[in-house]
């Protein structure tokens, strides 16, 4: 993660940590992705040029309802930008509100090459 990108990536692994003890991490498609074992992946994210792009992968069901919409129904995102401030109470409560939730396969490791937990 390049610039300044760096230190909101270690941030939010931080955040993540704390949030949800215990939690489990891969890398897929260039991206950190995070879950709790035996529910699946809840939560990733990825660098863009200009913004970090959070993604909720149960996003539709957290309160409230992280502000980024997704054409996958169930997905919420949340961009941070430079400028932007990091609200790391809220951050934290989606962290934990979406561990408690059943998560995201990885697809079938038969089909695609998925990253099961």
């Amino acid at each position: 993660m390049p610039e300044w990108k760096t230190l909101v990536g270690r941030r939010l692994d931080e955040l993540i940590e704390t949030a949800v003890p215990g939690v489990r991490k891969a890398v897929k498609w260039n991206s950190p992705f995070y879950g709790v074992e035996g529910q699946g992946w809840f939560l990733s994210f990825h660098c863009f040029a200009k913004y970090v792009k959070v993604a909720f992968l149960r996003g539709a069901s957290l309160t409230p309802l992280p502000p980024g919409v997704s054409k996958h129904k169930e997905t919420r995102y949340l961009d941070i930008y430079e400028t932007g401030e990091l609200d790391e109470q809220q951050l934290i409560t989606w962290f934990q509100q979406s561990a408690a939730l059943p998560g995201w396969d990885g697809g079938s490791p038969r089909l695609n090459g998925g990253i099961p937990l």
